[in-house]
């Protein structure tokens, strides 16, 4: 039996308020040439004084050296072990977009890239494409695409460059290696089948990633897709079910949107902004939900593009609008981010984040800021960001005492 199990057996329904604010990509590495990191060299009064009156520590999301996606950096956040619970980025992002997905349908996370005349890739991003040219493509997609089997594909616009294919029929499996090469300057990888049962969708893939490549070809600078998080969609046991939690998300992104959806949280109309995300969180807390989930996003949107300022500027947005979420009084109060992506990295690393934990029954230590290195010295220490959950759980009052 492990630890989460035991919450589970443990969680009962009476208990306070848990309120996470995940800065997505928060933590970084030290810019020799900035003096410091993105949260030490922010201005973050509100921040650091929150972590003077909290518990501190760091978090390892999957393990050591593992660096995580942002699906399994939020799972463990909310004490799903990411080892048992691996979900693909396909599946969240349909969930992150209201798509129905229905049980055994498999889907994929999709870029439009920019290949360069030999077929490599110049631009995973396509340069950030606008939404509305997005949409215009996958329309096209879906329209000229003809796939041969007895079943039905589905090319969606997610945002910006993403998008998301689902596959829906007998005999599919999402058992696939990724098409993105993840760097720039290679070829698109073939959707090599991971297993027997997952040749016929390999050859389905290979047919559209042709097929699309031929009716992007007039197109500038969206000419090529790259998939990846190929995934066979099954339901999730939920907050609810595991922890006694009626969940509400408040995002912009698909992703994280998706991913609550994937556990049971209900999630509000798309807010369209930082501070509409906020006021959303004050318009919607309240006696209906007991858990919240305040997502932002930009963190690592500007880490992934090498944009040291421009992070540290998301940062400093998030300081100036904590206010509006300690004056709700949650019972219990985090503040973390779902994996590092340093600046000085332009992606994801494996480097465990800073978190606090605020509350009445938080044991303060003597951090008096939120970083990564003031944290190392907290009293929670480096832990599994598995968990949080529990600590959250404990410190809301909602465990009943384990034994006699």
């Amino acid at each position: 039996m492990d630890i989460t199990t035991v919450w589970e057996k443990l969680a009962w329904e009476s208990g306070g308020k848990i309120i996470y604010l995940i800065v997505d990509g928060g933590a970084g590495l030290p810019d020799p040439e900035k003096g410091g990191t993105e949260l030490q060299i922010a201005r973050t009064p509100n921040l650091d004084e929150l972590a003077t009156r909290s518990s501190c520590g760091l978090l390892e999301l999957v393990g050591p050296g593992i660096t995580p996606g942002s699906g399994p950096g939020h799972l463990a956040l909310f004490g799903y072990d990411p080892l048992k619970y691996n979900v693909g980025r396909g599946v969240l992002s349909a969930l992150g977009i209201d798509f129905e997905l229905q049980e055994n349908d498999v889907a994929a996370r999709v870029n439009f890239a920019t290949l360069d005349d030999s077929g490599k890739v110049s631009d995973r991003r396509a340069g950030r494409i606008e939404t509305d040219l997005n949409r215009r493509l996958c329309d096209k997609i879906q329209d000229k695409v003809k796939l041969d089997f007895e079943g039905e594909f589905f090319f969606q616009t997610v945002s910006e460059h993403r998008a998301v294919f689902v596959l829906r029929g007998a005999g599919i499996s999402g058992n696939l290696n990724d098409t993105d090469p993840q760097t720039t300057g290679k070829a698109p990888r073939d959707p090599e089948p991971k297993s027997e049962d997952a040749q016929k969708t390999a050859e389905l893939v290979r047919s559209l990633v042709e097929q699309v490549k031929q009716i992007l070809a007039d197109e500038h600078p969206a000419n090529g897709i790259l998939m990846r998080g190929f995934e066979q969609y099954k339901p999730l046991p939920s907050l609810k079910e595991r922890f006694n939690l009626t969940g509400l998300c408040v995002a912009d992104y698909p992703m994280y949107r998706g991913v609550s959806r994937l556990i049971g949280m209900d999630v509000v109309p798309k807010p369209g902004g930082m501070k509409e995300r906020f006021q959303a969180l004050e318009a919607n807390y309240g006696e209906d939900y007991n858990f919240y989930f305040l997502h932002v996003k930009h963190s690592d949107s500007e880490g992934e593009d090498g944009n040291f300022e421009g992070k540290v500027k998301v940062i400093e947005e998030v300081d100036s609008l904590l206010p509006r979420v300690t004056a709700l009084n949650p019972d219990v109060l985090v503040v973390s981010a779902d994996h590092s992506t340093p600046s000085l990295m332009s992606a994801h690393s494996w480097h465990p984040v800073p978190v606090l934990i605020a509350g009445k029954y938080a044991r303060i230590d003597e951090v008096e800021r939120f970083d990564e290195y003031a944290c190392l010295r907290g009293s929670i220490g480096l832990r599994p960001a598995t968990h949080l959950m529990g600590l959250s759980l404990a410190n809301a009052k909602r465990l009943r005492k384990y034994g006699a």
